[in-house]
């Protein structure tokens, strides 16, 4: 690659100058060559990332924005717009050319360093084409809301265009990759802004780097070049004038030769051959009022033949989205087709800024993808046609005021933050970690525990700036915390996460209802003897879809004792029973319990077996009164129960086994083994060969020793001594004993 004083003559800043500042003031041109003289200097030698050198890209770009009437502000700014790159003083822009030039040339010094984000946030071809498309529209939204200063993105579109003119004097690999890149990004964007001259010279070059060969197909099939194109309808427009100012119509004509990706689009959106394109040239005619649109139409009839066919009448049945206008196709001078276009100066407005702008309904898809309606309300899409006209408006009013509504006129409502993968999450402005969290997944959002903004952690409250790039720092388990719902302490901005984190702790009260009511209901399942009762017939008998919908039920008591109890009687009806048919009452002063317990002295008083000693009958056992739970039965010698007849020996009561004892019984017990492969299978086997129901299993090896701690249920102490004699059957088992 030669050098750049290899290609830029001595005296070029002066030559530069005469072209740059050919319509600026005399004390503009001055300051504008300043800015030549200073980037001429620090750009020698020095190339850009895709080999073209860096002074006659800032040469190019900055030409384009001479090109479309930009202010010399921005001038300088696109002069320099790698300058903070290559000085030595963070503060040299600043203190040579002002705070304004240095701001501008920083904004886009930041959007060329989103390039690399853009490239990965694009997706590749193997993704669903409407992903694709709706992350490639948040990237656009992104460039626009990353910049304080619209002008930035205007440098950035011109920059653009000037490396497409480099990668077509010099064919490298990577120019597809931008060319696609400008079609998703860049030239929607300048299209949406009005820069036509930059969208139409863009769009050109990346479909001639995309498609060479149905790009030369197309340009061959024009039977002249562009620039011939060009005064034929300068030719077209200036007989059309004439013939309009004849009759007394007074109207605005403008006019422009159609570029190839326009043609291609068309061609293929709407499957036509070249041939049957009619509006390959077209003009467009502005008038006062709509009786001057139909005047005008017989006007460009009588001047002209019409096409058949090719005549559209949009403002008697204007489209759906609202445009108004007419269309109609002539047969031009020399026979060649033109398209007319005829409309009011309101109807002009309304399809350029209102809800029918040009962009709204030509931004399909390559393959003539289906229109979307954009709403008139979006907050965003207004910003954008306050931002067109902003620039219409740039060559009739040149005041402080414009220039500060350029500046301030990105989005402020939405921020735009990046995964470490360079995928782009939109939220709201204000956002923190927790919504980006959120955003990508309700479960990272619930364990989420830091965030690291661009590589340092930073609180979760801390709200996000556009361009950031966050990564979520999650626990393997857990949930969020309460104070995140809390709006004192401003962790969540989203409606979205708001309602997740709500929704967490609602499921998780739920839980807790349905396990209280679980171990209600357990309770009763077990005073009454049938401990295994179907769960299911006993739900839908209450009418309960589930087994949980009941326990809630029962929790927050919408289920009472006696319609319990009633269920449960038809389920022993129904089902195959355990319990058979309640004992007589006894003439005794003492009655049983419904669990088969006898409470000496209390006729049918609510009882419940102790958890910490488990008896079975026959064991000896006796009752200690508790509060509110009824009589806990314990083993007589119980070490607790011991305890408790220390500090409570008046609440001790005796109790006994009934002579019809129902439903089954949860025991401990402990084995010690000698370890080996299959050991808890052997144990296993032989408690199914009893008909024993085991309920849980605790192994723990220490020097190949095995201790295990089973939890099973058994009808009594004879059923659990069998038991416990065919597991010390099962070889290498040293002891087993009720724990």
């Amino acid at each position: 690659m030669v050098s750049v004083v290899q290609l830029v003559p001595r005296d070029a800043p002066r030559d530069a100058l005469a072209t740059l500042g050919a319509d600026l003031a005399e004390g503009e041109r001055e300051v504008l060559g300043r800015a030549l003289e200073f980037a001429h200097a620090a750009y020698h030698g020095q190339q850009l990332s895709t080999g073209e050198p860096v002074w006659p890209h800032a040469l190019g770009l900055a030409g384009s924005l001479a090109a479309v009437g930009m202010d010399v502000a921005t001038r300088m700014a696109g002069v320099l717009f790698a300058a903070p790159k290559y000085v030595d003083k963070p503060d040299a822009l600043r203190a040579q050319f002002g705070e304004e030039v240095e701001r501008l040339a920083a904004g886009v010094e930041k959007l060329y360093r989103l390039r690399v984000v853009i490239r990965a946030g694009r997706g590749s071809a193997a993704e669903k084409r409407v992903e694709r498309e709706k992350q490639t529209e948040v990237l656009r939204k992104m460039v626009l809301a990353m910049v304080e200063d619209i002008r930035v993105v205007l440098i950035r579109l011109a920059s653009r265009t000037q490396t497409l003119r480099w990668f077509a004097k010099n064919a490298m690999h990577e120019r597809r990759d931008y060319a696609q890149e400008t079609l998703d990004i860049y030239a929607p964007l300048a299209n949406r802004l009005g820069v036509w001259q930059l969208k139409w010279e863009m769009e050109d070059l990346s479909f001639r780097f995309l498609e060479p060969e149905l790009y030369k197909a197309i340009a061959s099939q024009l039977d002249e070049k562009r620039a011939e194109r060009e005064v034929f309808i300068r030719e077209a427009k200036a007989q059309l004038a004439r013939e309009l100012e004849a009759a007394g119509v007074k109207a605005e004509i403008a006019g422009r030769p159609k570029h190839i990706y326009s043609i291609r689009a068309k061609m293929r959106a709407k499957d036509l051959d070249f041939s049957e394109l009619h509006d390959v040239r077209a003009l467009r005619v502005v008038v006062d009022s709509v009786k001057d649109c139909y005047a005008a139409l017989g006007v460009v009839h009588n001047l002209w033949t019409p096409i058949p066919r090719e005549f559209d009448d949009y403002i008697s049945r204007p489209k759906p989205n609202g445009y108004r206008s007419l269309h109609t196709a002539v047969s031009g001078p020399d026979g060649r087709a033109l398209e007319v276009q005829i409309r009011t100066q309101e109807m002009h407005r309304h399809a350029e800024f209102g809800v029918a702008a040009h962009w709204r309904y030509k931004e399909t898809s390559a393959a003539g993808g289906a229109q979307t309606a954009a709403k008139p309300g979006d907050a965003f899409e207004q910003r954008i046609a306050w931002l067109r006209q902003l620039l219409a408006w740039r060559d009739e009013v040149v005041s402080s005021d414009s220039v500060e509504q350029l500046r301030h006129g990105a989005s402020d409502e939405t921020v735009y933050a990046l995964t470490p993968q360079g995928r782009v999450i939109d939220l709201p402005a204000g956002a923190t970690p927790v919504d980006f969290a959120y955003a990508l997944h309700t479960d990272l959002g619930h364990r989420c525990r830091g965030a690291k903004v661009d590589g340092r952690m930073v609180p979760l409250d801390r709200a996000l700036a556009n361009g950031q790039r966050v990564e979520i720092v999650a626990a393997k388990t857990g949930g969020p915390s309460r104070d995140w719902i809390n709006p004192e302490l401003g962790y969540l901005k989203s409606h979205r996460a708001r309602s997740k984190v709500k929704q967490w702790f609602n499921n998780l009260a739920l839980a807790d209802t349905i396990a209280t009511g679980r171990a209600q209901l357990e309770r009763e399942l077990q005073r009454v003897g049938q401990t295994r009762a179907n769960l299911e017939r006993l739900a839908a008998k209450l009418g309960f879809a589930r087994p949980d919908d009941l326990f809630a039920a029962v929790a927050r008591d919408e289920v009472n004792l006696r319609q319990l109890q009633s269920a449960l009687r038809g389920e022993v009806s129904t089902a195959e029973s355990l319990a058979p048919a309640p004992a007589a009452p006894r003439k005794a002063k003492s009655a049983a319990a419904p669990s088969g317990i006898l409470v000496v002295g209390i006729d049918r008083l609510l009882t419940q077996v102790a958890k910490c000693c488990k008896p079975v009958p026959p064991d000896a056992i006796r009752g200690f009164v508790t509060r509110g739970r009824g009589v806990s039965i314990h083993r007589a010698d119980c070490a607790d129960l011991q305890r408790l007849m220390e500090t409570h020996p008046e609440r001790l009561i005796e109790a006994a086994w009934g002579e019809n004892t129902l439903g089954a019984y949860a025991v401990e017990v402990q084995v010690v083994a000698n370890d080996r492969q299959g050991l808890l299978r052997d144990i296993g086997d032989a408690l199914a060969r009893e008909r024993i129901n085991v309920t849980a299993v605790r192994t723990q090896t220490r020097q190949d020793i095995a201790w295990m701690n089973f939890s099973f249920e058994v009808a009594d102490l004879a059923q659990l001594r069998r038991a416990l004699a065919v597991i010390k059957e099962v070889p290498g088992v040293i002891r087993a004993a009720r724990a």
